[in-house]
C-alpha cells in the first residue's frame, strides 16, 4: 500500500499516476476533494488495482492521525509513505503575513512530522516500510523572496536525515527528495533560471525509482547533487556569485505578481477536512 499525501495535482498526482501503471495499492490524502478523485479515476485506469481517496490536512495533528488509522484499519498495511503535501508563499520575509508563516510551517513541515509520527509505529512493529519526504533543492540553496518556504525545506531534510539515523536497522528507510523548480501550480509565475524547469512526471519517476534502487538523497534532475556538492567546496561569495550567474535569485524576485496572487487565492481558498475518524487503527 502506497500512500501520498498532497495527491490532487502536481507531483503528488504525477506519483500516484506513476505508481499505479506498476500496479499498487493506493491510498490519496488532500484538501482538495474534487481533484483527488479525478485523480484516482487516472489511477485506475492507469492499473491500480486499489484506490482510495480521503480529505487530508496534514498540517492539522488529528487529521494526519486519522488519516493514516483509516488507512491501516481498511487495509492493514502501509508499505511507503509520500510525504508530499506543500505549499510556496513567496514574498520578504518581514513582509510575509503571519497566517502565511503558519501555513507554511504548518503544511511544509509540521505535516511531515505528524504523517511520519502516525505511520512509524506500525513500520517499526513490523520492520518494514519506506518514508520518502518531497523536500526541495531550496533546501540546501535558498533564495530570495523564499525565506520562510526554504527555511520549511531546510527543515525537511534535517528531520529526514536526522530521523534516517535513528532508524538504522529497523527495517524502515528514509529517503528525501530535492528537485529544483518544477512546473506545478506552487512554481506559479516564477521566473525560469538558465537550468531547464521540471515537470511532475520527472520528480514522480525518481521517487518510484528511490524504491527500486534505495538512496537517501534523490535530487532531480539527478546531476544536481554533484553540483550541490562542489557548491558547499566553494567560499560563500564564490557560491552566491554562481547564483546570480545561473539567475537562481530571480526566480521569486521578478515572478509574476498577478499569477502567484491567483495561485495564492486557490491554495488559501483549499478547505481543511472538516470531519475526522479519531479511533485507533487496529493491528494487523
Amino acid at each position: 500500500m502506497v500512500v501520498i499525501t498532497g495527491a490532487s495535482s502536481g507531483i503528488g498526482a504525477a506519483t500516484a499516476l506513476a505508481f499505479a501503471r506498476r500496479g499498487a495499492r493506493l491510498e490519496l490524502g488532500a484538501r482538495r476533494l474534487e481533484k483527488l478523485n479525478a485523480v484516482a479515476e487516472k489511477c485506475r485506469k492507469a492499473g491500480s488495482p486499489d484506490v482510495n481517496v480521503r480529505l487530508l490536512d496534514v498540517g492539522q495533528r488529528a487529521s494526519a492521525r486519522a488519516f493514516i488509522a483509516a488507512t491501516l484499519r481498511d487495509h492493514e498495511r502501509l508499505d511507503v509513505l509520500v510525504n508530499n503535501a506543500g505549499v510556496g508563499w513567496m514574498g520578504r520575509a518581514h513582509e510575509m503575513p503571519e497566517e502565511k508563516v503558519d501555513e507554511l510551517i504548518a503544511t511544509n513541515l509540521k505535516g511531515v512530522i505528524n504523517t511520519t509520527n502516525a505511520a512509524l509505529p506500525w513500520m517499526l512493529e513490523r520492520r518494514r516500510g519506506v518514508i520518502i519526504n518531497v523536500a526541495s533543492v531550496v533546501g540546501f540553496r535558498p533564495s530570495p523572496y523564499s525565506a520562510v518556504y526554504s527555511a520549511t525545506k531546510h527543515a525537511v531534510v534535517g528531520l529526514s536525515e536526522s530521523v534516517r539515523m535513528e532508524l538504522r536497522d529497523s527495517g524502515v528507510e528514509v529517503s528525501c527528495v530535492m528537485p529544483g523548480i518544477v512546473n506545478t501550480e506552487l512554481a506559479s509565475g516564477m521566473q525560469q533560471a538558465r537550468v531547464k524547469n521540471l515537470q511532475p512526471e520527472d520528480v514522480a519517476n525518481e521517487i518510484v525509482s528511490a524504491l527500486e534502487v534505495p538512496r537517501f538523497d534523490v535530487f532531480v534532475p539527478r546531476s544536481t547533487g554533484p553540483l550541490v556538492t562542489f557548491a558547499a567546496l566553494l567560499p560563500r561569495r564564490a557560491r552566491e556569485r554562481v547564483g546570480r550567474l545561473l539567475h537562481a535569485d530571480e526566480v521569486a524576485t521578478k515572478a509574476d505578481r498577478g499569477t502567484r496572487s491567483a495561485y495564492e487565492a486557490r491554495a488559501a481558498a483549499s478547505a481543511p477536512a472538516a470531519e475526522h475518524d479519531d479511533r485507533e487503527p487496529t493491528a494487523a
